[in-house]
């Protein structure tokens, strides 16, 4: 194969970049990895001028403290990088005796692999770390052993899962050290939270690694991508998905009858907002006629999702006169029932909307005529959703009615121009969806969806 590029033409520019794309796609893959093995060969070289600058002193002659500030000035990089190849440097070197002889490098394996461009700076980087942390015994006897380990797996492993391979080890040869850094980081662990000038709570947390690992295990599921609707994707940002999944973590936790009670109730939100602005909830027509409510944080909150989050039983909606003064605190109808919630969730399964996903998180009973506005709750006035749809449908301005003992609903017209009614059911697993079709013309009656 012709290379790309002449690397050793300086005035190589434009026509070198041009010939890349006469390439086929398996030349330019093949040309990349060549030129990355050429560049790590480059590297090596580098390290072995950088460790020779190192042991004449040539920084301090120059008026520098280190070997690493003067290399992150003279190469213009971060401190980070210049560290970690004076300290590759120093352990992958080709040495002299005071006689005049060739010394191996501390670390020859790696040093020949680095030379070869079968591996990089950040692979050798771990193996010296990795090396570095072991006991004292297993670097006196065992340095061979565990370097040809890391090296041969370091030409198949990125260096993050190289990594965890090496601490791995360390764990095997060093239980009581690792035991005690674990014991470390227990005592570093801390959260901080806060709430911002704009009411957005901040959080900020450092776990240790049995804590991360089972908010991992949790935030995982919670935290996935939706799937796709009609071939569109989860529009969410890897932040927004972890928000809401976060968030599901934090009804599933008040859904919790081991929470700790204070003042013998359990953990639960508070709203305070004027009767007449709740019965409105009409968002910016609320904005404009009324105030709106106050959160528990004394943040305020708006009519429309005051009256959305009153919809099922994790929220004590307190009522106020003109005044101010509390007319009525919560009304136990309001709330659905165990009774109901069983039943709820029997007919409609986590979540009734039409195509849900069966998603995570505590399904919510949502009030057909809302509690507000007098309704009742009971099951043909009540329809299970989960936290996600509930919004939607409030946001979007879903309307539900009931036929034949089931939820329908029907979307608004920036949804379905034709408003067209959509049965609602139980919530169908992910391999199940491509079998409905949620737009089946309804006329006088509904198809009915496998229960799950």
């Amino acid at each position: 194969m012709t290379p790309l590029l002449n690397t050793q033409d300086p005035a190589v520019g434009t026509a070198g970049a041009r010939s890349a794309v006469s390439c086929t796609d398996a030349e330019l893959a093949a040309r990349i990895r060549e030129l990355e093995e050429g560049m790590r060969v480059l590297m090596m070289e580098q390290l072995q001028c950088i460790a020779e600058a190192d042991h004449r002193g040539v920084y301090a002659e120059l008026g520098f403290r280190s070997a690493q500030v003067w290399l992150q000035g003279l190469l213009n990089i971060d401190a980070r990088d210049a560290q970690t190849r004076v300290k590759v440097a120093r352990n992958v070197e080709d040495r002299q005796s005071l006689y005049g002889e060739v010394m191996p490098a501390d670390l020859p394996e790696t040093a020949a692999a680095l030379a070869e461009g079968a591996i990089g700076l950040e692979h050798a980087r771990v193996i010296v770390d990795g090396v570095r942390r072991l006991p004292e015994y297993a670097r006196c006897h065992q340095v061979g052993e565990v370097e040809s380990t890391l090296v041969g797996y370091a030409r198949m492993m990125t260096p993050r899962e190289l990594e965890k391979l090496a601490e791995r080890i360390r764990y095997l040869l060093d239980q009581d050290g690792a035991y005690d850094d674990e014991e470390d980081q227990h005592k570093s662990r801390e959260l901080h939270y806060t709430v911002a000038r704009d009411g957005m709570t901040v959080i900020k947390a450092r776990l240790d690694r049995e804590a991360g690992a089972k908010f991992a295990a949790l935030m995982q599921p919670l935290a996935a991508p939706r799937p796709e609707v009609e071939g569109e994707k989860d529009p969410r940002t890897v932040g927004q998905r972890n928000a809401d999944g976060f968030a599901a973590i934090l009804d599933l936790a008040l859904d919790h009858d081991g929470v700790p009670r204070t003042g013998g109730q359990r953990p639960h939100l508070t709203i305070s907002i004027d009767f007449e602005d709740l019965k409105k909830g009409l968002g910016f027509v609320a904005a404009e006629t009324g105030m709106p409510g106050t959160l528990n944080t004394e943040r305020a909150i708006t009519a429309e999702n005051a009256r959305r989050i009153a919809c099922d039983a994790e929220v004590l909606p307190m009522v106020l006169d003109g005044d101010g003064l509390p007319l009525d605190v919560g009304r136990a109808k309001r709330t659905a029932p165990a009774q109901i919630r069983a039943a709820l969730l029997q007919r409609d399964g986590v979540c009734a909307f039409p195509g849900c996903d069966r998603p995570p998180g505590t399904p919510e009973a949502h009030h057909l005529a809302h509690w507000a506005d007098g309704g009742t709750t009971e099951l043909s006035n009540m329809v299970m959703l989960c936290g996600h749809h509930h919004r939607t449908l409030h946001n979007q301005r879903w309307e539900i009615t009931m036929r034949g003992g089931r939820p329908a609903f029907i979307p608004p017209p920036t949804v379905d121009p034709k408003r067209t009614p959509r049965p609602g059911g139980r919530a169908l697993p992910t391999q199940h969806r491509a079998i409905i079709d949620w737009h089946l013309p309804m006329s006088g009656g509904y198809a009915t969806t496998p229960a799950c």
